[in-house]
């Protein structure tokens, strides 16, 4: 079989405007908080990259035969579209949008976040799969096989980390407040429920649907970069702010090589839930002081 050379995913290129348009609709939603801002951010992006494609050319010509003179065609591989690639990260990012972000623990803020978050997850993954016919967004649970001892060695890591860190963060700056007050047995079991649900949606709708989409058009490093934009404007509107993006931003480009080094989404959520189980725990200690107290080396407020 002869295939004719694609050439390597660019880093930066004209089509690299589009996507930034799309990706840069994330700060309009959830920082800026102006959704029409969004709207024609997304609506831009999405245009101008049908305008690419439309001039783009075909794809790989995949033939057989001993020679590229004497083969024969059979068939063309068309190259990923970067107008429905781009489509989906916005509409799952449009989802989204249609909800505050503001934690909260009642029951009808659950329902919200559940209904949203899953359909900004769930709506991707199915265009894809039966409107588009591809399978573009996919979620390889293990498909990095067996952990290695770097692996387990960072999980501890992690938990170290945000341990020496995150109280410092969450208590000095005040950014616990955006959380609400979890001072009972029904609050601080919500409150764990959705730290870490949030988190496993991270993984799910940042790193295998707008990572994943993206690397289908750009280097890694740009589609790595582009996919932290929407990760870390995201974190900010649901609390993450004052100097939090100085956490969250080597968070969100770490998390997306750590996916790409092994090829594992349960290992990535693995990482985001240590981590997350330790926010858990600065949050109630900082709503409850003297409970924690001997846990954390920065003192509830």
């Amino acid at each position: 079989m002869v295939r004719a050379d694609a050439g390597a995913r660019p880093l930066v290129g004209v089509r690299l405007v589009p996507a930034l348009l799309v990706c840069l609709a994330a700060p309009a939603f959830f920082v800026l908080l102006t959704p029409w801002l969004g709207w024609i951010l997304l609506a831009a992006g999405v245009g101008t990259a049908a305008l690419l494609d439309r001039g783009g050319g075909g794809g790989e010509v995949v033939s057989v035969g001993s020679t590229l003179e004497s083969s024969t065609q059979v068939g063309v591989a068309r190259t990923p579209s970067l107008t429905r690639d781009l489509s989906l990260i916005a509409i799952g990012m449009l989802i989204v949008s249609v909800i505050p972000l503001k934690a909260e623990l009642d029951d009808a803020a659950m329902v919200r976040f559940t209904l949203a978050l899953g359909g900004a997850v769930l709506v991707p993954y199915l265009v894809s799969r039966f409107v588009y016919r591809d399978h573009a967004i996919r979620f390889p649970w293990r498909g990095g096989g067996r952990w290695t001892l770097w692996q387990w060695a960072w999980l501890v890591a992690v938990l170290v980390l945000g341990w020496l860190i995150l109280p410092f963060y969450f208590i000095t700056s005040g950014v616990y407040e955006n959380w609400p007050v979890v001072d009972t047995p029904d609050l601080i079991a919500r409150l764990f429920v959705g730290v870490g649900a949030v988190g496993i949606w991270d993984e799910l709708f940042f790193i295998c649907t707008c990572f994943a989409l993206l690397r289908r058009h750009f280097a890694d490093a740009t589609a790595n970069v582009l996919q932290a934009i929407v990760f870390v404007s995201f974190l900010w509107e649901l609390g993450y702010r004052a100097w939090g993006p100085v956490l969250t931003i080597p968070f969100a480009l770490l998390q997306a090589v750590i996916f790409l080094r092994t090829k594992s989404l349960a290992y990535v959520v693995t990482v985001h839930l240590l981590f997350d189980a330790v926010v858990f725990g600065v949050l109630v200690h900082a709503h409850n002081p003297g409970l924690l107290d001997a846990v954390f080396l920065v003192p509830a407020p």
